[in-house]
Parts: C-alpha cells; structure tokens; sequence
C-alpha cells in the first residue's frame, strides 16, 4: 500500500514537471530561453516545451510597436537661450536575442540617447529655427537614434517634438510680436478695404455719370429725330396744301376756260378781285387799267339810275 501511494506522488509530480515544460507564446511576442544560464533560442508564437531542470524562460518581450513619452529636457539653442523640449519616442524590438543582451535597461537607455541627440541638434539652431524646425529635428533624431539603438534590437520608427517650452520673458516677447503682427495685418486688411470701397465708389460714380450722359445723348437725339419728323411733317403739309391750292387754283382756271365767259363776266372777276384786295391792310394798292374802266363803267351806270329816278 505505501509503494502504491509512493507511485501516485511520483506521477503527479511528473505530470506536474511535465505541464510545466509547456509553454505558449501568444501573437506579437517572443521568448528568450537560457539553458543552464546561456542562450539557448528565441522561441516565437505558438506552442514549444522545455527541458526541466535544465532550460527555463530568461525573458518575455513584447513585440510590438512601444510609445514611451518623455520627461522635458533642458537644451540650449545657438543663440544660448535655454527651453525644455519633451519628445514622444515610437518604437519595436526586432531582434529580441540583441534586445535582452544588448544593453541593460534599453528604455533608459533611449530616454538619455535621445536626450544627448536632442541637444547636440538643438545647439547648432537658433530659437526661431528651433520653433519652425519640427520636421527637420524629428527627421534628424530618428535617424541618429535608429543607427545608436540598432545594436540593441530595437527599431525607432518615430520621433515626435511633444512640446517647446521657452523662457517666460521670451513668450511674452512672442506674444508681443504676434499680437504687433496681428494689428500690422488688422491695418493693412482695413486699408485695402477702404481702398477697395473708395474705388468702388469712384467706379460707381464714373459708370453713373457715363450712363447719364449716354441717357442725355439719347434723348438729345431723339429730341433731334422728334423735331426732325416734325419739320418734314409740317413741310409736307405745307407743300399738300399749297399743291392743292394750286391745284384749286388750276381747276377754277379750267373751269373758266371750259366756260368760256365773256368780257363783262371776266370785268366782274376782276371787280370782285379788286374789292377783296381793298379789304386788305396794304397801304399801296395798285389797279390795272382794266378795273379803272370797270370803274367808271359803274359810276356811269349809277349815275344813270339817279337821273331815272
């Protein structure tokens, strides 16, 4: 019975022993395996088993890209004025055999690496390159800290500028520059605008002027065609009615020429003629001798009618 018990034990702990040399690594991750303290091999996703009591589990390394985010650091430009600048670094462990001895504590290491390059870059700029510069001084620092960390198994993908912090009194000297440039713009943005209203104003004057000295044209000359139309008008009714006058005149005459009248009717003609001359306002009138001898025909003839009487 207790060989039997002795028996159980021995197959539990061997069951344990055995469950214990199994191991998963899950996605984006690697193991480091050391046997008898020396690398034995980097064990990568999925299921492996170790030996017991010889090799065991060193190191577990996340492969994944990693963000690690900076305290400020102090630095000191070309033109010696001294800001705190804090960087955010991105990185991935690409070898993890280099990662876990190639340095020891690697993300201390990148925080000082980045601390010395951030300076070296930042002392050869003065202060308004350094505020302009992001791109330049992030391109230059994740260059310089790829090829530092390489050796490390470590890739640096990125390299961001989190914040600029310059000494107070050169803010407000920023701030007192800014707001002199937003007025500078203010005044030069409402100068153009008057400028604009004031020529758009002589614009609108030059145009309305043109326009009512061309309304003045226009009715100059159709005042012109009006009285024009009027002068012919009135000269084709003179001319009608002195064509008819004559006309009339023609047609008396024709008419006395079809008649054919005699002496005493044409005297007649001409007494009537000369009475309604003499009702005129001419001061001279002068009487052809065929009217004398009409007139004294009629005196006689009046003279006669007095004697019968």
């Amino acid at each position: 019975m207790g060989a039997f018990i002795v028996i159980v034990i021995l197959l539990i702990i061997a069951l344990i022993v055995a469950a214990s040399c199994i191991k998963i690594v899950p996605q984006a991750h690697a193991a480091i395996v050391e046997c008898l303290g020396a690398y034995r091999a980097t064990w990568g996703v999925g299921i492996h088993f170790r030996r017991p009591f010889v090799d065991r589990i060193a190191k577990k390394i996340n492969l994944k890209e990693q963000v690690v985010d900076f305290p400020p650091q102090p630095v000191i430009t070309k033109d010696n004025v001294t800001m705190q600048i804090d960087t955010v670094v991105f990185f991935q462990i690409t070898d993890p055999k280099l990662f876990a001895y190639g340095v020891e504590s690697p993300i201390m290491a990148i925080e000082n690496l980045t601390a010395t390059t951030l300076r070296n870059i930042i002392g050869d700029l003065e202060l308004d390159e350094t505020l302009t510069s992001r791109e330049t001084i992030n391109t230059k620092m994740r260059a310089s800290l790829d090829v530092a960390t390489d050796p490390w198994g470590i890739k640096v993908n990125r390299v961001e500028l989190k914040n600029i912090i310059p000494p107070a009194a050169i803010q407000d000297a920023m701030e007192k520059q800014m707001k002199a440039e937003r007025e500078r713009r203010e005044a030069i943005l409402k100068a153009e605008g008057e400028k604009k209203s004031t020529i758009l104003v002589a614009e609108g004057k030059k145009e309305s002027a043109i326009l009512d000295a061309e309304a003045e044209k226009q009715a100059a000359i159709l005042r012109a065609e009006a009285h024009k139309e009027a002068t012919i008008r009135e000269a084709e009714g003179q001319a009608e009615a002195i064509l008819k006058i004559q006309q009339a005149n023609a047609d008396g005459l024709r008419f006395l020429k079809e008649a054919d009248p005699n002496d005493g009717v044409l005297k007649l003609k001409s007494l009537e003629a000369f009475a309604k001359a003499a009702d005129g306002k001419a001061t001279k009138i002068i009487i052809p001798s065929e009217i004398q001898g009409i007139a004294g025909l009629a005196k006689a003839v009046v003279e006669v009618g007095k004697e019968n009487n």
